[in-house]
């Protein structure tokens, strides 16, 4: 029996949760439609094109939101013919990392975390980690990490001050809302190839970049801690872009 049957999924994506639902739809037999801002690397056009995923590349100028408001555009003109995951909206995001993301922390630090630091996109990895980590340790300090301003490079953050809000962030959860720049994030990606050997996407070096930060706050007042951060993406679909150029 079909997954979705006379059903085709829909939703808008910066590029990573596309390629994962496109995936999805290529080994199990559904219609993927999606909508992305056109400024996504070439890279991750050509792996959405070899999975066979419809593609509404939307304006790059309005990034993620450019592609929400299409999706809405889409579902509303055709309610019967999409299934709309609404990534943004829905509860099972964030309740996924509760379930999961937040125990596996909690017992590969052995309880001892005392800081979880992790970018907002759609928001669900740092509120449903963050919940299930503060319900486990009062005293736990979630940092959240948004981009500097709304003209940012940071593909897969958003600036919450000027960007549609996802229904499910609630901002007071976090203790602390870190903004980051972009040349700082571009440099801790390129530091994190060459000196580490990890190729890790922009939102995973902005999470890092901040922990470090934090690392230093609290060493030079003499606290230990246990800093956690979550590092959601790679740097294989995104060697195209011109800051790796930069020496």
């Amino acid at each position: 029996m079909p997954i979705l049957p006379g059903k085709t999924l829909l939703d808008s994506s910066s590029g990573n949760n596309g390629i994962a639902l496109a995936m999805l739809g290529a080994a199990l037999g559904f219609s993927v439609h999606l909508a992305i801002p056109s400024s996504l690397p070439a890279e991750r056009k050509r792996i959405l094109a070899a999975l066979g995923a419809t593609v509404d590349w939307t304006d790059p100028g309005l990034a993620s939101d450019g592609a929400i408001l299409r999706a809405r555009e889409l579902v509303g003109n055709d309610p019967d013919r999409f299934c709309y995951v609404d990534q943004y909206s829905n509860d099972a995001n964030w309740l996924e990392h509760f379930r999961t993301t937040g125990p596996e922390i909690w017992e590969q630090t052995a309880g001892q975390i005392t800081h979880f630091v992790a970018g907002l996109g759609t928001t669900g990895t740092f509120m449903g980690t963050a919940r299930r980590l503060k319900g486990l340790k009062s005293t736990l300090q979630a940092i959240s990490v948004q981009p500097a301003s709304s003209s940012n490079g940071i593909r897969g953050l958003r600036h919450m001050g000027s960007s549609i809000i996802p229904a499910i962030y609630n901002p007071h959860l976090a203790n602390r809302a870190v903004e980051i720049g972009d040349e700082a994030v571009f440099a801790m990606v390129q530091r994190l190839a060459r000196e580490e050997g990890l190729l890790v996407g922009v939102s995973a070096a902005a999470a890092v970049a901040v922990s470090l930060d934090i690392a230093r706050e609290e060493a030079a007042a003499g606290r230990p801690a246990v800093i956690v951060a979550v590092l959601p993406d790679a740097a294989d679909k995104d060697l195209s872009e011109r800051f790796w150029e930069v020496a």
